[in-house]
């Protein structure tokens, strides 16, 4: 099998070429605390609204929840693997470091392998969002372990975390938005066929 096309499907709007809708919402994103444009919200722009909406959605959720930052990252991180979304990957795997994740456990999960966690709270969210992701509900147990560190608000908070990623994870997928920074490789290996990557099974916490 070749590898994907590293070329985006649709057009990219650049800030030259924009119209006023589209550069009013890319001000906005550039001058907040992703201070650059990447990834999903390059395609929503063909929507301005949409993107408004999308960029103040993840912006809520990236940056203003209680959830730790280091948790919030493993999720994503989790739900970048579950997709195989090389941009989400390539993006979070620095915030993760930077907000304190183990390089372990980063490893871990990008080679599908059940990491072996220090912290109690690094497994409840790795569990909680690995059984969310490949089967779509959470069980009591892991549930109960979300619900007891975050309680009520940060259960709801870290479902819409996974829930929101992984449609970033979709968009960055379906359109092909490439990576950033020129030269980089795609971070995950992935299995499929026709350009399409097979969803990556993701382990249970190890014992």
């Amino acid at each position: 099998m070749s590898p994907p096309s590293t070329m985006p499907r649709i057009s990219l709007p650049d800030p030259d070429s924009m119209n006023p809708e589209q550069r009013a919402v890319y001000d906005a994103i550039v001058s907040g605390p992703r201070a650059r444009l990447v990834g999903p919200l390059r395609a929503a722009l063909h929507n301005p609204a949409l993107a408004d909406r999308w960029q103040k959605l993840g912006a809520l959720l990236r940056f203003g929840t209680s959830i730790p930052a280091r948790s919030s990252e493993l999720a994503i991180l989790v739900t970048a693997r579950r997709w195989n979304s090389q941009l989400e990957w390539y993006i979070h795997a620095a915030d993760a470091r930077a907000a304190g994740l183990p390089q372990a456990v980063i490893d871990a999960v990008q080679v599908a392998r059940a990491p072996a966690f220090d912290e109690a709270g690094d497994a409840a969210v790795y569990e909680y969002t690995r059984q969310l992701l490949q089967h779509g509900s959470v069980g009591d147990a892991a549930y109960r372990a979300v619900l007891e560190r975050f309680g009520e608000a940060g259960t709801v908070e870290l479902t819409a975390i996974v829930g929101y990623y992984s449609m970033v994870a979709l968009t960055l997928n379906a359109h092909r938005i490439p990576l950033p920074d020129e030269g980089a490789q795609p971070p995950l290996a992935c299995a499929g066929a026709d350009g399409a990557a097979a969803l990556t099974v993701l382990p249970a916490v190890a014992a």
